[in-house]
Formats: C-alpha cells, structure tokens, sequence
C-alpha cells in the first residue's frame, strides 16, 4: 500500500542520489510539516570537509529556519537510513515529533539497531517508524560500497 510516507520517503531517496552523484555517503533527509516539505538534504561530509555535514543535521537546520523556530513540534523527518548517534541527540534536542527511516543501520544506528536514544530517558521521546522503502535505500548504499571497494587502488 502506497502512502504518504513512501511519498516522503521517494523524495529522501531522491537525495540520496544526488549524494551518490556526489560521491557522499547516499544518505537523503526530507522534513514535513502540515503536508508541506520545508527542508531537503543529502550527506554533504566529502563536499564540505565537516563531519556534521550529515542530511539529518542539514535538513534541520533548514527546518528551524522555515519554522523561525528551534523546535521542530508537528514535523516529521524521513530519512533513508538510520541516524548515528550525532543526529539523534540533534533530533532529541529539537523536539522532532517522528522519524521515518528506510534501512537500520547496525554499526551506527540511534533508534534500535546499535543504541536506543528513546529509551535512555531524555527530555524528548521520537516515534519512530521502519522499514519504508527498506530495499530501495538498501540497494542504493549497497551499490555506493560496491563501487568504492570497485575503485580501490592498492599500492605495494
């Protein structure tokens, strides 16, 4: 059943391409508020030299300034992959209402795969929901590695 959230979610995905494109990590974030994207990013680390550069943290900085608000209440991010820990605590400090993620991240993962932020007991609980457009992020990340270990050069 196609819903809004695999609308937002093609469009995350949409930005994970343009970070593949870039040779970023394809990792693609969108935020929704009130039926409206206000902000889209793709990883951006390798283009800007900053380890911050992750969609999440871009997409909410973008959103706080749509909203003219440091709180992201009603607002909804979706993302391909799962937030590390770095965007999670941005989430959290943010008051984001949900999270919609496509694929886990298990060496990384914030929201159930390596660590649970939501279960620590911090002042902001996310729902969280998993597993939209699962395959189509999978396959995207998949293909990304494959061609990095591809082009890898060895010297001796």
């Amino acid at each position: 059943m196609f819903t809004e959230h695999h609308l937002y979610m093609q469009k995350a995905l949409s930005e994970a391409q343009c970070a593949f494109d870039k040779n970023e990590v394809p990792v693609g974030a969108v935020i929704a508020h009130e039926g409206k994207i206000i902000a889209k990013a793709h990883n951006q680390v390798e283009t800007l030299r900053d380890p911050t550069a992750h969609a999440e943290m871009l997409a909410i900085t973008q959103a706080a300034s749509a909203l003219k608000s440091k709180w992201l209440k009603g607002c909804t991010l979706y993302v391909t992959v799962e937030p590390c820990t770095m965007c999670a605590g941005a989430l959290v400090l943010s008051r984001i209402e949900k999270i919609v993620f496509g694929v886990s991240d298990p060496k990384t993962g914030a929201f159930g795969s390596k660590i649970d932020l939501n279960i620590l007991g911090l002042n902001h609980k996310i729902k969280i929901k998993r597993g939209i457009l699962e395959e189509e992020s999978h396959q995207l990340l998949k293909s990304f590695f494959k061609t990095k270990r591809n082009n890898v050069k060895y010297f001796h």
